[in-house]
């Protein structure tokens, strides 16, 4: 059952995602279904590797892999954890939620791959290094004095210089390590973009060296129109900079736009952009578009139009792992798994082969629970079920399956003081922390589900809407009258992911075991 689980996940999600042309393949915008924002993407001879921003999720800063630019397959992270504080340890009230790593650019010179990135909640610039993107090891430095927003690094020749800000976009020269801005260097104010009567201006940079002239890739939003791609160039990397707008449109329905995102080249010579698109409570999911040097201008899509289904002059290689299936009968986290901040301890995937075992830290709710471990869900819809083991929790403990946001929703279950145990639906955010119904059990056993709805398929679903269900056996369900109103909020600023969570709110130590995990299309 298990094979055919991840057989009818893996064919649905390539169905949906391209088709055999004879150019190629045709890929269907968005990309991967899930959320995969502020991307920045580089090749390496015929490789392309692309980062995103995870924010508060560790490890952080994924790397993902592909070698047709349509599915892509994480194979590392660039850190375990920013720093080892209270914030990232949810300690005192604080945490990094809506913070944390943002918009990464990636660039590879002279054999090394390199790394820059802001975290707001450290109001700090972290440039890493290494020669294995895969393997590492990460060499960390900080940029010290600056706070480098949405920055983007170009090397050119023997010299390193980042772009960076939002608004009025600035340039200075770095040490040719990136360790450091290069001493004596000047900041220089190259772009200046006024705000007023507008949602964004020269927002997430992409800086690029490209023939005669320096390009400046970058996001505007007007109040109440879609985003829009621009591109700013000069022949001189400090300007003056002319403007041109690439990209202007909407695209399946979505009135916000596509912008934000790199331009890449392939062997052949040919031209994409893989900018990202906002899909409601799934997240912000990346779109491609063809690239035609128009007078210099990388015009993208057709005319600056966005388009649905893209020819990629690429053979189709891969598929996409960036949320999956997990039976947990490795020793080592699969990559699709991000914790909730820093990972807690006393996790383990060996005390109990083929279990993953959750042991529970002191928590008031969901958003201060450590010991939560995460992944992506996938549009259009979805189900991610678990089975759960409960004979090793503690009075005061619960555990279970989230849809994990703000505004969240969890089905799981909770020992009372006394130790009787329930199922537990409990909804929480903003004002609400009510449980939806407490159901009476005996056994040791209770099968968990979420059902996903983020784009309607069938007549009568409504979109960002998330159902409930419990078993006692895994073959008769019971859903609960209920739905969770998903949306996707800046307080979080991520798209929807199940979580597998463990607290206790009385003592600590008690143990919550997973026998497997399964996510698939539906």
């Amino acid at each position: 059952m298990k094979h055919s689980l991840l057989l009818l996940a893996a064919c649905l999600v390539l169905a949906a995602g391209c088709a055999v042309s004879p150019k190629g393949q045709v890929a269907v915008n968005p990309l991967t279904g899930t959320d995969i924002p502020d991307n920045d993407v580089i090749r390496v001879g015929e490789d392309y590797y692309m980062v995103s921003t995870t924010m508060y999720f560790c490890p952080g800063a994924p790397i993902m892999h592909s070698r047709d630019l349509v599915h892509w397959e994480i194979v590392s992270y660039i850190f375990d954890l920013i720093e080892d504080d209270d914030i990232y340890n949810l300690r005192d009230g604080k945490n990094a939620y809506g913070k944390g790593q943002w918009a990464t650019t990636l660039r590879y010179h002279d054999g090394v791959f390199y790394a820059l990135f802001v975290a707001n909640d450290q109001h700090k610039t972290y440039l890493y290094r290494t020669k294995d993107i895969v393997n590492g090891p990460w060499e960390r430095n900080e940029i010290e004095g600056y706070f480098m927003h949405d920055a983007s690094l170009l090397f050119d020749g023997d010299r390193l210089w980042v772009v960076w800000g939002n608004g009025d976009l600035r340039l200075v020269e770095l040490e040719p390590d990136g360790s450091a801005v290069k001493a004596g260097a000047e900041v220089r104010t190259i772009i200046e973009s006024p705000r007023e009567g507008w949602m964004l201006r020269a927002e997430g940079s992409h800086f690029y060296h490209i023939g005669d002239y320096y390009y400046v890739l970058e996001i505007d939003w007007p109040q109440g129109a879609p985003r829009l791609a621009t591109v700013w160039r000069s022949k001189s990397i400090e300007g003056p900079y002319e403007s041109k707008v690439v990209l202007n449109g909407t695209l399946g329905g979505r009135d916000d736009g596509i912008a934000q995102g790199p331009l890449i080249d392939t062997p052949a010579g040919d031209w994409y952009a893989i900018q990202f698109q906002d899909h409601g409570a799934v997240g912000r999911i990346p779109c491609i578009q063809p690239v035609t040097w128009t007078d210099g201008w990388p015009m993208m899509g057709e005319s600056g139009v966005p388009l649905e289904e893209v020819t990629v002059n690429l053979p189709a290689a891969g598929r996409d792992y960036v949320w999956d299936s997990d039976e947990f009968d490795a020793d080592k986290l699969a990559l699709i798994w991000q914790w909730n901040h820093k990972a807690p301890e006393g996790w383990s995937l060996t005390e109990r082969p083929g279990w993953l075992r959750l042991r529970a830290s002191k928590a008031t709710g969901i958003a201060d629970a450590r010991g939560t471990i995460t992944q992506r869900t996938v549009a259009p819809r979805c189900i991610s079920e678990t089975l759960l083991d409960v004979s090793g929790m503690k009075p005061g403990d619960e555990a279970g399956l989230c849809a994990f946001q703000s505004h969240s929703g969890r089905i799981g279950v909770r020992i009372a003081p006394d130790g009787t145990r329930s199922v537990v639906l409990h909804e929480s955010g903003e004002a609400l922390n009510d449980d939806i119904l407490a159901v009476p059990i005996e056994g040791d056993l209770v099968w968990l589900r979420i059902r996903y709805v983020f784009t309607p398929q069938e007549q009568g679903e409504e979109p960002d809407t998330a159902f409930f269900g419990w078993s006692f056996d895994g073959e008769n369900w019971n859903e609960a009258d209920f739905t969770l109103r998903m949306r996707f909020t800046l307080d979080y600023f991520t798209g929807y992911r199940s979580a597998l969570y463990d607290y206790a709110t009385l003592e600590e130590g008690g143990i919550a075991d997973f026998d497997w995990f399964h996510q698939q299309v539906y």
